[in-house]
């Protein structure tokens, strides 16, 4: 059953005609607004993001106790349990809602743009800091990368909130790793925007009994525990997206480098070019994410710069609340790695079921790269149980890439 088609978003579903009126009014905004987008965007992101981005983190900060902790030092938030259960019923019930059995998509990071073959090639020569984990010698993994729409929905690409995801699984990575369901794969995952869109698993718990109502606008905007300067910070960055090939993407949440230091991780192109969108500002095609990659490995590789900035100090880059932007002032992003993908024909419909074939899961990875913070602590358990769901919906067993793969 190919799950994977467009379709539009369900009405917002909250119980009041007038709330239900709001949600979907302003989610018809955005929509428009995608439209138009790339005719002003450059220039707004060019003069006024960053700044309003400093603007906003200081905000943030203002209103944030400093805990002294130390760097890489985590501290549980109250209650993360039943945060956690609430998080995993909410998708759970999402996920029944929209798909049938055989045809269960992932809860996030939902459409698949496509799923393709990829070399993580670690670089010589790097600061004696860096050189832990994956990258303490110049290797070359094998990985299968790949690049998803935001989610729950699998909706027109204009249609979506704005942002892309990208979900890189390295093979033949050697050492026990934290789950042992995969014996030799590490997960990395990235989002389009610098920050989450929730700062810990209270605030995410409430953002997706929002979303089951078809109504997240409700968690951003409203009198009893606003979200204004998170929203700021995530409309920021979701914007008219050109090809998954043409935005960088960042971890959000921090991971061990070795042993008592932290950091976060992103992923940037290595082209400057931006492919037309076709049509606007009327309607493009559902599928033109995947068109543009498509057209791009049909003639040239693409290559992404890995990048790894270190928590230097423990208040300003926080590892329990991850809508804080980490600033480059205190610490640069430095290249540790290339991502390339090599020419290549991905869209057959094998190879895009295959991609729902796979469980990423931060937790795939080994000890010197451990997740940090009470989100990815919930990540572990959450992504195993929501997979499973899926699978089991879908009749399908877990299963390990090799890179060996071949698909008609």
């Amino acid at each position: 059953m190919n799950s994977n088609i467009s379709r539009p978003v369900p009405p917002a579903n909250t119980g009041s005609a007038f709330l239900n009126w709001i949600a979907d009014a302003s989610l018809s905004f955005v929509h428009l607004e995608r439209r138009f987008d790339p005719f002003f965007r450059p220039a707004f992101d060019a003069v006024l993001r960053d700044p309003i981005a400093r603007l906003t983190t200081a905000l943030i900060n203002m209103r944030r106790p400093n805990e002294h902790l130390k760097i890489a030092e985590e501290k549980p938030i109250s209650d993360e349990e039943v945060y956690l259960e609430s998080i995993i019923a909410s998708f759970q019930t999402q996920m029944r809602n929209l798909w049938r059995p055989g045809g269960f998509e992932r809860g996030g990071n939902t459409k698949t743009h496509g799923i393709v073959r990829g070399e993580f090639i670690v670089h010589d020569g790097l600061p004696a800091n860096l050189r832990h984990g994956i990258y303490a010698k110049p290797h070359t993994y094998r990985a299968w990368v790949r690049f998803s729409g935001p989610g729950p929905y699998i909706t027109p690409d204009i249609d979506d909130v704005g942002f892309m995801s990208i979900s890189i699984k390295l093979m033949g990575v050697p050492g026990p790793k934290l789950m042992d369901e995969e014996k030799f794969t590490l997960d990395m995952f990235g989002v389009s925007t610098p920050t989450f869109v929730t700062p810990d698993t209270k605030a995410n718990a409430q953002l997706q009994i929002e979303s089951v109502k078809n109504a997240s606008i409700f968690y951003f905007l409203n009198f009893h525990r606003s979200h204004v300067l998170d929203f700021i910070m995530q409309s920021l960055w979701i914007k008219t997206q050109s090809s998954p090939f043409e935005a960088p993407y960042f971890s959000c949440v921090p991971y061990l480098l070795g042993e008592g230091q932290a950091m976060q991780y992103s992923v940037w192109p290595k082209t400057t070019k931006r492919t037309r969108i076709p049509r606007l500002p009327f309607r493009p095609p559902d599928d033109y994410l995947r068109d543009a990659m498509v057209a791009t490995l049909a003639e040239e590789d693409v290559e992404f710069d890995i990048r790894l900035q270190l928590q230097t100090d423990p208040h300003l880059m926080p590892i329990e609340n991850n809508a804080v932007l980490w600033p480059e002032k205190l610490s640069p992003r430095i290249s540790a790695a290339t991502l390339r993908i090599p020419r290549q024909k991905f869209n057959s419909p094998a190879q895009m079921e295959f991609a729902k074939r796979l469980s990423y899961n931060p937790w795939h990875c080994i000890a010197e790269h451990r997740p940090l913070g009470n989100q990815s602590r919930a990540r572990r358990r959450m992504y195993w149980e929501l997979s499973k769901l899926r699978h089991t919906m879908n009749d399908v067993p877990h299963y390990e890439p090799t890179g060996d793969e071949v698909f008609e």
